[in-house]
């Protein structure tokens, strides 16, 4: 089994989303798969995904339950991959990494979207409109088929 996680700032907008969307075509494929998220800060610890982010969700027919929480630095060891949803996450999660092999394991979302170009970041939609927050799940979509077969290739190797 393969165990990844999403990580945005609070674990309420972008990181939730990108778990939900990436659960959902895992079980839709029956992979080995344990997919969860976490944020950097603690601020929405116990709280649940955004209001805006569960209705995005349920209008592409995904579903959402969620309780936010924080990243901590003894579960590198836990997980195969940590997806950072934007540069300033991705830096943050390799400075708590204690070692080479940890810090490998963080990635861009967006890096596994070919169509990216050189912006990698998911935007945060928290202080935007609904619009936003479409745009956020567009960007996260794209970025699911690429994921999807590293994913493959990881449980093949296994």
């Amino acid at each position: 089994m393969l165990h990844i996680t999403f990580v945005c700032t609070g674990n309420i907008c972008r990181s939730p989303m990108a778990e939900s969307i990436f659960r959902h075509h895992v079980e839709e494929e029956g992979l080995d798969v344990e997919v969860d998220s976490s944020g950097t800060g603690g601020w929405h610890v116990g709280a649940d995904a955004d209001h805006r982010t569960v209705q995005a969700l349920r209008r592409a027919g995904y579903r959402s339950a969620h309780a936010a929480r924080q990243f901590e630095d003894s579960w590198f060891d836990t997980y195969d991959l940590i997806i950072a949803l934007d540069e300033g996450h991705l830096r943050e999660l390799r400075a708590m990494a204690p070692d080479a092999a940890a810090r490998d394991k963080v990635r861009l979302l967006r890096e596994f979207d070919p169509a990216a170009g050189d912006d990698l970041d998911v935007p945060d939609p928290y202080y935007g409109g609904r619009s936003d927050f479409e745009h956020v799940r567009d960007l996260i979509e794209a970025a699911v088929p690429g994921l999807l077969d590293e994913v493959r290739a990881r449980l093949k190797e296994r």
